[in-house]
C-alpha cells in the first residue's frame, strides 16, 4: 500500500505540486542527472518523475535539485525562511533571487589571527572636511581603488582597514602608504565584514570633525554572478568622477538627506527583510527605537556617503567585537545585515532620507522658521550645599543620583554620564562660562536660571553669586524663582517637605530685593532689547496671585528696574488659585508637562504593558510613554487650542527621572537625538509661527537627574547641540577645522 500511495502520488500529484514543478522548470534550477546521483538505488518510476520526486519527498530530505542550490545551506544562511518552515527552493524562486540571497555556503578563508588594536585620534589633528574608508579584504581590489581615488578632485583624508593575512598585509600597507602618504591603514581581524573595521575606525573618534564621511569596501559578492559590475556600480555612483564636487555639494546643502548611495541602491525594508527583522529590532532598541513602521529605506551594497548626526546615531549603539558572529559564508541573517537596516530606521527617526545620486539636487527644502530667540532652563546644582549634606549625606551632588540610575528594560540608556564638561562642580565659574560657549555655539540667546528662594532664604545661589564676581566671563541669563516647595520625592507635588515654600506678608518685596543684583549685572538679559525678563514656575501656588504680582511689579519700579517682562510656567497640575492667562506678558510651554495623555502610555496607562519582553523588570512601578508620542501631540490642534495665546512653544531633548525617583520613575522612552530633530523641525515648520515672539524654549540644559540635558554626553556627544545649531542657523558659523590639499 505505501508503495503504491507513492505511485499514485507521482502520477497524480496535485495542483499545488504541479505548479512548485512548473514553477522549477521555468527558473531551469533541476539538474536530474545531479540530483539522482544522490540517491542510490532509486526506482525507474522515481526516475522517470525525478522534478515531482523532488519536489514530493527529495527537498525534505535536503537533496540538491541543482549544483548551484543548496537546501540546506539556504536554511542555514536564511533562518527565517527554516523558522517559517517554508520549502527553501520555493522560498528562493519566489523571493530569496529578487532579494539577492544566497544559495550555497561560501568557502571561508583560513586566515591567521590578529589583535585589532585602533589607537584614539586627537579631536585636535588637522582634518580635510571630508574622509573616506576603504575596507578591503580582497587585496587584489587595491589597484582598481588606487586609481579611482588618484582620480578625485577633491581634498579628503583616507582611513583604510585591511583584513589581516600575514606577511602580505604589511606589504600592501606600505604601497597604500607610499601612494597615499596621510593615509591610516590598519590591519583588522576578518570579522564583522567591512562593518566592524567601520565601526572600530567611528568609535574610536577617527570620524569626528568631519562634514561627511564615504564608507567603501571591496566587495566581490561571490554569491552573484555580477559582482565585479555591482562593486563598479556602487563605487561610480558615489564617486562620479568629474560630478563629485556638485553632487557633494547638493548632499550636503539637503538637510533632510542622511545617506547618498548609487541608483537602484535604496531598497525598501517591507520587501527586503530577508532574514534580519528580528536582529535589526534589537539594535534599534539599543537606542530606545521600535520598528513601528516598518516602510523605511536602507541603503543596500553598504558603500555610501553619510553625514556627522546619522554617525553619531550609529555611535550610540556601541557595537563591539563580540557582538559580531565569526565568518561563515553567511550571506544574509548577521548582525552587519541588521545594520545596514539599521541604519535606515535611524534615519527615518530623524526625519531623513536615503537620496540616490540621480535624485542629489532635486529636493524642495521645507520651508522652517528659525527660532528669534532660543532659551534654556539651567539648574544651578552639582555643587555640596549644607542643606543636601544633611538630607542625602555629606558631600551630596545630584552627580551621585546620577550615576546610581539603573537602566529599567532592555535599551533603557541609563545611566547617562557627561563627556566634555564632566562631573562638574560649578562653584569653579569657568565652567559656566565653558557652558555658555557650548550653548552660545548651539544658538542658545540665554539660560533660564533657576532661582531657589524660601521666603528670604537663598539656596543653591553659590555659582550665580560667583559669576556675579566674575564681569569678565560671558554668560547670558534671566532667573526663574523656582517657587515650589522641597520634598524628598523630588516632585514638588507629594512626599515629605525638606523645604516649605514660605508666602509670608511682604514676600514679594523680598523676592524682588533678592534679584537685584542679578538684574543690575550686564549679562542679565532683555529679550526685547529693553525690559528685563523674570519667570515664575508655579503661579497658581501663590495664596493671591494677581495681588501678588501686581506688588512685584510695583517693588521692581520702586527699586528703578521699571517695567519687568513678566512669564509663567504653563504647568500641568492645579495648585491652590486661578491665575487669569493675561496676568503674565508670556507663558512657557513646558515639555512633558500637560503633553502626556494616556494614548502615549508604553507602560503603566490604562492599556497596561504594551512593550511585551522589551517591557521594564518586575518591581517597577513607574511610567513609560513613548517620546514620538508626545512630539506629535505638541503639534495637535487641540492640544494647542488649550494653551494661553501668548505661549513659548517648548521642547525637550529627553525626560527621565530614574535618577531620582529609581523604580517609580517616569520615562520617555525613544528620546535621542534623532526623534528630537523630528520633533524640533516639526516646531519649526508647523509652530514657531504662532510662538510668542517666535521664540524657543528647551526643558533643559542641564537637568542630568532628570535626562533632560543638551550637554554634552557620553552616549550622544554633541548631537543634541549640533541639532539645535542646524534649527538656529549656527551650524554654518561653526569655526572651521584646518585643512589640508
Amino acid at each position: 500500500m505505501r508503495k503504491g500511495g507513492k505511485a499514485v502520488r507521482l502520477l497524480m500529484p496535485g495542483p499545488s505540486t504541479l505548479r512548485y514543478v512548473a514553477r522549477i522548470r521555468r527558473a531551469g534550477l533541476f539538474d536530474p542527472v545531479h540530483y539522482q546521483a544522490q540517491i542510490a538505488g532509486l526506482n525507474w518510476l522515481c526516475r522517470a518523475f525525478p522534478m515531482r520526486h523532488y519536489v514530493l519527498w527529495g527537498e525534505r530530505m535536503g537533496l540538491e535539485p541543482h549544483p548551484d542550490f543548496s537546501p540546506g545551506a539556504y536554511l542555514g544562511l536564511n533562518p527565517d525562511v527554516a523558522e517559517a518552515g517554508l520549502p527553501p527552493l520555493h522560498h528562493f524562486l519566489t523571493l530569496g533571487r529578487g532579494e539577492g540571497r544566497g544559495t550555497r555556503a561560501q568557502p571561508v578563508e583560513s586566515l591567521p589571527p590578529i589583535r585589532t588594536t585602533i589607537p584614539r585620534f586627537d579631536p585636535r589633528r588637522p582634518r580635510a572636511r571630508f574622509a573616506i574608508h576603504l575596507h578591503l579584504y580582497y587585496p587584489d581590489l587595491w589597484p582598481e581603488f588606487s586609481e579611482r581615488l588618484d582620480r578625485l578632485d577633491l581634498s579628503f583624508d583616507l582611513y583604510v582597514t585591511l583584513t589581516w593575512r600575514g606577511p602580505e598585509t604589511e606589504w600592501l600597507a606600505d604601497i597604500i602608504r607610499e601612494a597615499h602618504p596621510r593615509a591610516q591603514v590598519f590591519p583588522v581581524a576578518n570579522r564583522g565584514r567591512d562593518i566592524l573595521p567601520f565601526l572600530r575606525l567611528l568609535n574610536a573618534g577617527a570620524f569626528d570633525g568631519y562634514e561627511a564621511i564615504c564608507k567603501l569596501h571591496g566587495k566581490k559578492s561571490p554569491h552573484r554572478d555580477d559582482g565585479d559590475a555591482w562593486r563598479r556600480h556602487l563605487v561610480d555612483g558615489v564617486l562620479p568622477g568629474k560630478a563629485l564636487w556638485t553632487s557633494l555639494s547638493a548632499f550636503l546643502a539637503d538637510e533632510d538627506a542622511a545617506l547618498w548611495v548609487a541608483d537602484g541602491q535604496r531598497y525598501s525594508v517591507r520587501k527586503w527583510w530577508g532574514s534580519n527583522r528580528a536582529r535589526t529590532d534589537a539594535l534599534l532598541r539599543r537606542v530606545e527605537l521600535d520598528r513601528s513602521d516598518t516602510d523605511f529605506d536602507f541603503p543596500a551594497g553598504s558603500m555610501y556617503w553619510m553625514k556627522p548626526l546619522l554617525l553619531g546615531m550609529i555611535r550610540a549603539l556601541d557595537l563591539t567585537e563580540d557582538l559580531f558572529e565569526p565568518e561563515s559564508g553567511q550571506t544574509d541573517g548577521t548582525l552587519a545585515h541588521a545594520f545596514e537596516r539599521a541604519i535606515g530606521a535611524l534615519a527615518k527617526a530623524a526625519g531623513q532620507e536615503v537620496r540616490q545620486t540621480s535624485e542629489l539636487g532635486r529636493a524642495v527644502a521645507p520651508v522652517l522658521r528659525t527660532p528669534r530667540y532660543v532659551s534654556a532652563f539651567y539648574l544651578p546644582q552639582f555643587h555640596p550645599v549644607p542643606e543636601n549634606d544633611a538630607w542625602w549625606g555629606p558631600g551630596y551632588t545630584e552627580w551621585r543620583a546620577v550615576v546610581e540610575a539603573v537602566s529599567a528594560f532592555p535599551g533603557h540608556l541609563q545611566p547617562a554620564r557627561p563627556a566634555d564638561l564632566g562631573f562638574y562642580d560649578l562653584r569653579l565659574t569657568e565652567t559656566m562660562a565653558a557652558q555658555a560657549g557650548l550653548a552660545r555655539g548651539a544658538g542658545i540667546d540665554a539660560f533660564c536660571v533657576y532661582h531657589y528662594w524660601f521666603g528670604g532664604r537663598r539656596l543653591l545661589d553659590e555659582p550665580m553669586n560667583r559669576l556675579l564676581a566674575r564681569p569678565d566671563l560671558d554668560f547670558p541669563f534671566y532667573l526663574c524663582w523656582a517657587n515650589e516647595s522641597w520634598r524628598r520625592n523630588w516632585d514638588g507635588l507629594s512626599g515629605e517637605i525638606l523645604r516649605e515654600q514660605d508666602y509670608a506678608p511682604g514676600f514679594e518685596e523680598a523676592l524682588v530685593r533678592s534679584t537685584l543684583p542679578y538684574m543690575a549685572d550686564r549679562r542679565y538679559q532683555r529679550p526685547d532689547g529693553r525690559t528685563p525678563r523674570f519667570v515664575i514656575y508655579r503661579p497658581e501656588d501663590m495664596p493671591a496671585p494677581v495681588q501678588n504680582v501686581a506688588r512685584m511689579r510695583r517693588a521692581w519700579r520702586e527699586a528703578g528696574v521699571g517695567s519687568v517682562e513678566l512669564g509663567a510656567v504653563s504647568f500641568h497640575v492645579g495648585g491652590s488659585s486661578d491665575v487669569p492667562e493675561n496676568l503674565f506678558d508670556f507663558w512657557i510651554e513646558m515639555p512633558p508637562h500637560g503633553l502626556v495623555d494616556d494614548s502615549a502610555y508604553l507602560f503603566g496607562g490604562s492599556a497596561g504593558n504594551l512593550l511585551g519582553e522589551a517591557g521594564p523588570a518586575p518591581g517597577f512601578a513607574g511610567l513609560i510613554y513613548d517620546y514620538p508620542a508626545v512630539a506629535r501631540r505638541s503639534l495637535d490642534k487641540g492640544y494647542r487650542a488649550g494653551l494661553p495665546e501668548k505661549t513659548i512653544a517648548g521642547i525637550m531633548p529627553s525626560w527621565d527621572n530614574s535618577a531620582r525617583r529609581r523604580a517609580r520613575a517616569h520615562i520617555a522612552r525613544g528620546a535621542n537625538p534623532a526623534t528630537f530633530r523630528s520633533w524640533l523641525r516639526d516646531l519649526q515648520r508647523e509652530r514657531l509661527a504662532q510662538s510668542y515672539r517666535g521664540e524657543l524654549f528647551i526643558n533643559a540644559w542641564n537637568e542630568w537627574g532628570e535626562k533632560a540635558m543638551l550637554e554634552p554626553s557620553r552616549t550622544f556627544g554633541h548631537l543634541y547641540l549640533d541639532i539645535l545649531a542646524e534649527s538656529t542657523g549656527q551650524a554654518s558659523c561653526k569655526p572651521e577645522v584646518a585643512v589640508h590639499g
